[in-house]
């Protein structure tokens, strides 16, 4: 008999509208999101713990003085005594004996509790095992978070007990009793969608086989099978839906056919005042490849700060000049813009590309001359911000688009670029290091081209970790290096006192210039400024005029100041590594020698978490190790979903798997690229319902 398939949860047993409201809160809304809420972790209540055990650990960790001061247990054992105590909440007591010891047991916050225990009745009860000691004598009782009276003769039959993402209004025990009344219909929910070949390949089971064992494991390993069943099939989402926009693309046609004049790159080096390094070369090489390909260019170039990714886009443009076709490059701000056009003129003189600016902040006129330059392809390379996209700004034969730092553009607004022309070829580029695990899965649909290797003659910038006992020293710095002719950079994580526990940017800014240096000249640059204030601040510490410049992530990718050589960042514990080494590459941009000063708590632990950053400038490593130690969690042991996207698994712990996965996805892609044969009919479906898959089809 088939099981009806419930649309919407108030269908579901237990289910109304409180519960619903409830559910929204973890992003649940609808039977299906509930069917994929998959346990988190587990707790293991298959054999109790004798008591005398529990009191013997309990006892070691308060002699050995430990850090933990409680640990979770379960016992089976008979009620020898109740009683209850009226204070501003009840408490109620018991004395529970096993063959092996005593204990006392206490619920709290349970009135009338007492009298549903008996003396002699047998009792199961999870709880927190603490020591504490009443009237000088030391002694170990259980706080019960959970307890459940056993017959007489009833054997105790313990299980692998799921525990669920939850909220303090829905508990994950409420999420498990939810899904257990409407398991079958749950079930129902889970399709097959690995094609039967992938399956038989890694010798798995059906997803609903894996579904069973995830909410009702019989053992940790059977949890563990589970769980790598289901994180392959959303990972084969992932790279299928990558896989599916790449054949697209490859198949689409219509970008221009460029050629590779024989002595181009060689021209190109000779008008350089310095040679390229192994990396730009490669780089050039691939991206010159793929503009001589009718499929449009779709790439993505990774490098740090100073590695010369403008370099890279400057030959882009050169060999697009070469084939008669025009380029763009887009950057979110115009400050940013600005500098593009200033780099990027005298590296494209010599091969007599013109090189046109376009800005909201230009005048009518001046705005108007440049468009008409673009549109009647006078103009090779358009420099500008969003106002590249407006409507009016008509290119003639637009052939390559340049996106700098893409992740601060929308998915419409890099869109509406290459909406310029038929089918240009794209070049994404961003200075924030992308870990390989995270680049396989959110830019999948993306061809990679990293530049890992600096110039010759950048001076490393020294990191030093002060904890905040120390910032007056740190100041004290900045100080003697400003007398020196330098500027500097004091970063804050907030804005205004409004975020607790944060140093506020406005508050140290009236700190800086009434007692710390009420000699030298501090301005303030955050976020809610207005454009042109922010850009006004920026060009008057470009110009040198100011000393200090007191402000927030602002700064984290912005122009460069080759006279600021310190950076200090306030709370620096509240920044994730890889964007601390961001706001670390704002100084350093000229020869003399720069530093970063990272201020956080006093807290040792805190302090070995920077430290990476004081031992390496090599921003792929600080990412990945941020990545690490943002995403890592624990599942039976194993790495597990840590939190971020409601995807079970972890890209980093599982990213062999993902590997596996993509293999597989690439391989199903190759043979059938629009998934028309019968056994992929499940996989359309699997675009269609998945977020994960989704996401990657609309990414780029």
């Amino acid at each position: 008999m088939s099981v009806p398939r419930p649309a919407t949860l108030p269908q579901l047993r237990g289910v109304g509208p409180e519960m619903v409201r409830k559910f929204a809160a973890l992003d649940i809304r609808s039977p299906r999101d509930l069917a994929t809420a998959y346990p988190r972790d587990y707790k293991d209540w298959r054999t109790p713990t004798p008591i005398a055990e529990i009191v013997r650990g309990a006892l070691a960790r308060y002699n050995d003085r430990s850090e933990v001061e409680s640990s979770e247990e379960i016992a089976v054992a008979t009620i020898v005594a109740v009683r209850e105590r009226r204070a501003r909440i009840a408490i109620v007591e018991a004395d529970l004996q096993d063959g092996s010891g005593t204990i006392k047991a206490t619920w709290f916050g349970r009135r009338g509790l007492a009298g549903k225990f008996a003396a002699g009745g047998r009792i199961f009860v999870h709880g927190r095992a603490q020591t504490r000691r009443t009237r000088g004598a030391l002694g170990v009782e259980l706080n019960v978070l959970h307890h459940k009276m056993l017959a007489a003769d009833e054997s105790y039959v313990g299980k692998l007990v799921p525990i669920y993402s939850a909220t303090k209004e829905l508990p994950s025990r409420i999420i498990s009793s939810v899904i257990e009344k409407n398991f079958g219909a749950l079930e129902a929910l889970i399709p097959d969608t690995l094609p039967p070949a992938v399956r038989a390949k890694h010798g798995f089971g059906t997803m609903r086989e894996a579904w069973r064992d995830l909410h009702r494991p019989a053992t940790p390993e059977a949890a563990l099978a589970a769980h790598e069943r289901a994180v392959f099939e959303e990972f084969f989402g992932i790279a299928l839906g990558a896989a599916l926009k790449r054949a697209e693309r490859a198949a689409s046609g219509g970008a221009p056919e460029m050629r590779v004049p024989a002595d181009l790159l060689e021209a190109f080096e000779a008008a350089l005042p310095f040679r390229l390094t192994a990396a730009q070369r490669r780089v050039i090489d691939e991206i010159w490849h793929d503009m001589t390909r009718p499929a449009p260019m779709n790439r993505l170039l990774q490098g740090d700060v100073g590695s010369g990714k403008t370099l890279v886009a400057a030959a882009a443009v050169v060999l697009a000049a070469r084939n008669g076709v025009q380029s763009a490059l887009m950057a979110p701000t115009e400050i940013l813009a600005s500098q593009h056009a200033r780099k990027l003129a005298p590296l494209l003189l010599p091969f007599g590309i013109r090189v046109d600016a376009l800005f909201g902040s230009m005048g009518l006129r001046e705005r108007e001359r440049a468009r008409n330059r673009i549109a009647s392809g006078e103009c090779e390379l358009a420099v500008g911000t969003h106002a590249l996209i407006v409507e009016g700004v008509e290119f003639a034969n637009l052939g390559l688009a340049i996106i700098d730092e893409q992740h601060r553009f929308g998915v419409a607004q890099r869109a509406a670029l290459r909406s310029k022309s038929t089918a240009p070829h794209t070049l994404h580029m961003t200075a924030t290091p992308i870990p390989r695990t995270l680049a396989q899965t959110r830019y999948a649909d993306l061809d990679m081209s990293v530049l890992d290797e600096l110039p010759p003659g950048r001076t490393p910038i020294e990191t030093f970790v002060l904890r905040e006992s120390r910032k007056p020293g740190a100041y004290a710095f900045v100080r003697k290096n400003v007398e020196r002719g330098r500027q500097a950079y004091v970063v804050a994580p907030a804005i205004d006192e409004s975020e607790a526990a944060l140093t506020s940017a406005i508050a140290e800014l009236e700190v800086l210039q009434r007692d710390v240096f009420p000699d030298l000249r501090v301005e303030l640059l955050h976020g809610r400024m207005a454009s042109r204030e922010k850009d006004a601040a920026m060009t008057r510490f470009v110009r040198g005029e100011i000393d200090v410049s007191m402000a927030t992530t602002v700064v984290e990718v912005g122009v460069d100041v080759p006279n600021a050589t310190v950076m200090v960042v306030l709370d620096a514990h509240r920044y994730g590594l890889a964007q601390l080494h961001q706001l670390r590459g704002r100084v350093g941009r000229g020869a003399e020698r720069s530093y970063c000063i990272l201020v956080s708590p006093d807290d040792r632990g805190v302090v070995e978490r920077l430290d990476i950053l004081a031992k390496t400038t090599d921003g792929f490593e600080i990412a990945e190790e941020d990545l690490r130690l943002r995403r890592e969690g624990e599942f039976a042991g194993t790495a597990q979903a840590g939190g971020g996207g409601g995807m079970l698994g972890n890209i980093v712990g599982d990213f062999a798997l993902y590997m596996r996965a993509k293999a597989d996805a690439d391989a199903v892609v190759a043979a059938d690229p629009r998934l028309q044969r019968p056994e992929h009919a499940a996989l359309r479906g699997l675009l269609d319902t998945e977020t994960s898959s989704r996401a990657v089809m609309l990414s780029s």
